[in-house]
C-alpha cells in the first residue's frame, strides 16, 4: 500500500510535509521519500529504505537540509519515490499510490514511442515512472493525468511538486483511495489520511472527488478537471487499512468498527449462543472497536488477553530465515494469563485473509491454558484477491484460506459456488467454515455479512467496491 502527503505554505512547508508524510507510516514499511521546491536551489529530493527503522528516524535531517515553501513526502510498500523528472511540461516531483495490471503492456507502448525509463524496482519499472511517462505524452499536467488514469488497469492517485512551487493532486480515477484537501492560515495541503493535517494546523476544506485533479498554491486550490460520477472507494479502509482517526467520504473509521462490532453481535445473536463465553476480545489493533462494539451489543465483557508489544516490535523488522521470522511474530504477543487460563475466549479481527497469523495466535491461547477460542471477521469471506489495490502480498486467490478450504472440500468444483460459501446460511457455507474452524481449532468461526459491512458504512451501496468479497466490478 502507500501513502503521500504535501503541503504548499507561504513559509516553509517542509516541516509540515516530513509530520504527515510520517503520519502515514501505518500504510507502508518499505521505503519513504521526501521532495522539497525552493525558488533559488530547484527541487531537492530524498529516498530511504525505512524496513527496519521508522521515516522519522530516517528523515529527521532533512528539516535542516531541505528549503521550500512546497514539500511532498509518500510512505510506499512497492517502489522507490517521489522521483524527479524532466519533460516538455516542467521540472516536477512525482508520487503514485495504487496498482498498475497492464505495466507490461504501457512498457512497451512508451519504449516503442522512443521513451525510455531510467528507475527500475527489481526486474520492473518504477511505477511512479511509468505514470510520468503517460502524463509527458500530453501537452498539460491535467491532460496527461486523465490520460494516464484512462490507461491504467488499476488504480492511481497522484501527487505532483511542480518548478512553479504548486501541487498538483489527482484522485484515482474511480475513488478508490481518498485524497483530502486540507487549509490553514499559511497555505494548504494534500492528504491521503485526513488525521495527518489536523496537528498542523490544518482544517479540513474538501475531499477530492473520483478523477478530479487540483492545482494547489498557498492562496487556494484551483480546479484543473472535475470529478466524474462514478465513485468505488475501498470499503476495505474502513475495516482495516484505515487509521483509526480518519475519516472518507465523513465517515470516521473508528466509529465505523464499532457500529459494525455491533450489528455484527445482533446478527450473530440469531444463530449463537453467547452464553459461557467470558470475555470478548479483539486482535490488536485493528480488531479491538469491532471487538469493543461486539461486546457492548452482545452484553459480555470487553478484555484484552494479549497485547502487541510495540515499544521495540512496531516495525515490520523480520529475519530471512522462516523459522526465525516465525519467532519474531510470537515476539509482539504478551498474554495476560488471568485473561486466559481457563476462559472462553471470543475473538474479533478485522479480516481473515490467509489465516497464518490468525492460526498462530489461537494456539498462543491455548497453550497459555485458554479453554475455548470462538472467532469472528468483522468482515465477509474473502473471495477474490484485490486488483485494483496493492493491498495484499498474496499471488494469488489460492493463498487465501476460504478458497484453500473450498478447494480441500470440493476440487475445481468449487468455484462454482463462492456466493454459497460465502453464505452462513447454506449447507456449503457451513461445510467452509466447520473446516477452517477443524483446521485452525476454533470452537466457533462466523463473518460478518456483506449487508452488515455496508449498513457500517453507511454509504450508498453503488459507491462502494466490495470485489474482494463478491467479485463483482
Amino acid at each position: 500500500m502507500g501513502g503521500f502527503f504535501g503541503s504548499v505554505k507561504r513559509s516553509s512547508a517542509v516541516f509540515d510535509a516530513f509530520i504527515g508524510t510520517d503520519y502515514h507510516s501505518h500504510l507502508g514499511t518499505k521505503r519513504g521519500g521526501m521532495a522539497a521546491f525552493d525558488p533559488e536551489i530547484g527541487l531537492q529530493r530524498e529516498i530511504h529504505n525505512i524496513e527496519n527503522a521508522p521515516f522519522r528516524t530516517k528523515f529527521e535531517r532533512v528539516l535542516s537540509e531541505m528549503r521550500g515553501n512546497a514539500a511532498i513526502g509518500c510512505i510506499s510498500d512497492t517502489d522507490p519515490q517521489p522521483l524527479l523528472m524532466v519533460s516538455k511540461i516542467g521540472k516536477y516531483a512525482i508520487s503514485t499510490i495504487g496498482i498498475i495490471n497492464n505495466a507490461e503492456e504501457l512498457t512497451k507502448e512508451v519504449l516503442s514511442r522512443g521513451g525510455y525509463f531510467d528507475a527500475m524496482t527489481g526486474s520492473k519499472v518504477n511505477a511512479s515512472e511509468l505514470v510520468a511517462a503517460l502524463i509527458n505524452s500530453k501537452d498539460s499536467y491535467a491532460e496527461g493525468i486523465r490520460y494516464a488514469q484512462d490507461r491504467i488497469d488499476g488504480t492511481a492517485s497522484i501527487l505532483i511538486l511542480t518548478d512553479k512551487g504548486t501541487l498538483i493532486a489527482a484522485r484515482d480515477k474511480v475513488g478508490r483511495l481518498p485524497v483530502q484537501i486540507g487549509k490553514g492560515d499559511d497555505g494548504y495541503c494534500a492528504s491521503f489520511e485526513s488525521f495527518a493535517y489536523k496537528k498542523l494546523g490544518y482544517s479540513d476544506y474538501r475531499e477530492l472527488g473520483p478523477g478530479e485533479i487540483v492545482e494547489i498554491s498557498a492562496d487556494g486550490v484551483t480546479q484543473l478537471a472535475p470529478p466524474g460520477e462514478k465513485m468505488r472507494i475501498c470499503a476495505f479502509l474502513w475495516s482495516y487499512y484505515g487509521y483509526p482517526t480518519s475519516s472518507y467520504e465523513g465517515v470516521n473509521v473508528e466509529m465505523m468498527r464499532c457500529k459494525n462490532g455491533e450489528i455484527f453481535a445482533r446478527r450473530d445473536a440469531k444463530t449463537h449462543d453467547v452464553h459461557g463465553i467470558d470475555y470478548v476480545g479483539g486482535v490488536p489493533d485493528s480488531g479491538t472497536p469491532h471487538a469493543i462494539g461486539y461486546a457492548n451489543a452482545c452484553k459480555v465483557p470487553f478484555a484484552r488477553p494479549y497485547i502487541k508489544y510495540t515499544p521495540t516490535w512496531s516495525r515490520s523488522f523480520m529475519p530471512v530465515n522462516q523459522s526465525e521470522r516465525n519467532k519474531v511474530a510470537k515476539m509482539k504477543l504478551i498474554p495476560v494469563h488471568e485473561l486466559i487460563e481457563g476462559k472462553s475466549l471470543l475473538l474479533v479481527d478485522d479480516s481473515i485473509v490467509r489465516g497464518t497469523q490468525l492460526k498462530e495466535t489461537v494456539e498462543f491461547l491455548y497453550s497459555h491454558g485458554a479453554k475455548a477460542v470462538h472467532m469472528r471477521s468483522a468482515c465477509p469471506p474473502i473471495m477474490y484477491g484485490c486488483k485494483y489495490l496493492n493491498f495484499s502480498r498474496s499471488s494469488g486467490d489460492m493463498d487465501l484460506i476460504t478458497r484453500r478450504t473450498m478447494a480441500e472440500l470440493e476440487g475445481d468444483e468449487a468455484v462454482k459456488h463462492l456466493e454459497e460459501y460465502s453464505d452462513s446460511e447454506t449447507e456449503r457455507g457451513k461445510a467452509m467454515r466447520k473446516a477452517i474452524c477443524d483446521k485452525f481449532h476454533f470452537e466457533s468461526l462466523e463473518f460478518q455479512s456483506i449487508e452488515g459491512l455496508i449498513e457500517a458504512i453507511g454509504i450508498e451501496p453503488c459507491k462502494l467496491c466490495t470485489y474482494c468479497w463478491t467479485g463483482k466490478e
